[in-house]
């Protein structure tokens, strides 16, 4: 870290220069003699990086930033907070602490928090920043996390872990695919907390990632804006054979709908599309978690198709957790295709043409509520529904 930056009028150049043309100021000269024009326009873009991501971080005054890979990597306060309320007991180990964020969420609901990392730039940086933020409980150390287990035979309720995904082609399936291995270390890490909370790509199998861990207590889908962001698998001292599924919807309003073992072997009932009700479509959580006829069942839905997992009612559901639409109008394809002056936000549900196909045609000038969903319906007509949206999320 550049102790540099926390000059103030360094400081207050930043501020200053909030909205300048990064690109510009990297090429440009540097006014400090410390600090490189590079470290200026990183400190500016990291920063409105963290805008919407990171809300605290970016309107407190005197925050560090790392490298922008850094900052991409890190959890969003929205996720971190969820994660926060998963811990248990009064001591955390985050043995991947990166920037901090998760640690600093844990520092608030346990009275100790351990926040390790390897790189020692980024690890100084995480400290800086809490300590501005108010956060004194929380030990920094530069460290590999496993390794400082071993050595000071440290023990906490809950530990936290984020391995790096990596691979060949970019996207991570396995937990053996992943730095650390967490099967390979998995009876040690659970030799050393009551409560183990690791963090995964949404691309990893349930039901694979469940018959890796070997016994999962519980697994939580998060989503934010019908993006699915992460998966937290939770490991307690006594394993549970059949883990409970969670889909947390964070938005403005958080949902948390719960799996219920079995429910998808009950057949939902179908409908036949009207010209007026109500369209739902299921957040990305849910969507993850294969709940497609348990949400029918517990809104009091009817599905469209099998495999378009899109829903009719003849009520708004506010607690449904997606999208709910008002139907406008239901049309053929055929039909729909010869039609001139539509325009609408583009979804596509079990349709032979790719969303930006139909978006690149259709989405041209639209307006924000109206919305043009391309599916096909229990006869195996391909239909487009013309919608308004009610509930967003």
């Amino acid at each position: 870290m550049n102790h540099a930056l926390l000059q103030p009028d360094v400081q207050k150049w930043l501020w200053d220069h909030a909205d300048a043309d990064v690109h510009r100021i990297a090429l440009s000269s540097s006014p400090f003699q410390q600090i490189s024009a590079a470290e200026l326009a990183t400190q500016l873009t990291a920063r409105r990086n963290s805008r919407k991501k990171l809300p605290t971080w970016y309107a407190t005054p005197g925050i560090i930033f790392p490298t922008l890979l850094s900052i991409e990597q890190a959890s969003s306060e929205t996720t971190a907070r969820y994660k926060a309320g998963l811990v248990t007991g009064k001591s955390v180990a985050d043995l991947t602490g990166g920037f901090g964020v998760d640690s600093l969420y844990f520092s608030r609901r346990a009275q100790r928090v351990l926040h390790c990392e390897m790189n020692s730039p980024l690890a100084e940086v995480a400290a800086h920043n809490a300590r501005l933020l108010g956060s004194e409980n929380i030990r920094f150390a530069h460290a590999d996390g496993l390794d400082l287990l071993a050595a000071e035979k440290l023990s906490f309720d809950t530990i936290y872990l984020d391995p790096v995904r990596r691979g060949l082609t970019g996207k991570v399936f396995l937990f053996a695919d992943c730095q650390p291995n967490v099967i390979e270390h998995l009876d040690f890490l659970m030799a050393h907390c009551r409560r183990l909370i690791i963090k995964s790509s949404p691309l990893i199998d349930l039901t694979a990632g469940i018959r890796e861990l070997g016994g999962v207590t519980e697994i939580h889908i998060v989503s934010v804006r019908n993006e699915c962001r992460e998966l937290l698998w939770v490991i307690d001292e006594n394993r549970s054979a059949t883990p409970e599924i969670i889909a947390a919807s964070l938005n403005s309003s958080d949902k948390c709908y719960r799996v219920r073992p079995g429910a998808e072997m009950v057949e939902p009932e179908y409908a036949a599309m009207g010209h007026d009700g109500f369209l739902f479509e299921p957040d990305a959580a849910v969507m993850k978690s294969g709940a497609f006829n348990q949400v029918a069942q517990d809104f009091g839905l009817k599905k469209i198709a099998p495999q378009s997992h899109l829903y009719t009612g003849s009520q708004h559901v506010p607690e449904f957790p997606g999208r709910v639409f008002t139907i406008r109008e239901v049309t053929d394809w055929p039909i729909f295709k010869k039609q001139k002056g539509t325009a609408g936000n583009v979804i596509v549900r079990n349709f032979p043409l790719k969303a930006a196909e139909l978006s690149k045609k259709y989405n041209r000038g639209a307006a924000d509520t109206d919305f043009l969903i391309f599916t096909t319906n229990l006869t195996g007509k391909q239909i487009v529904i013309s919608a308004e949206i009610l509930q967003y999320y």
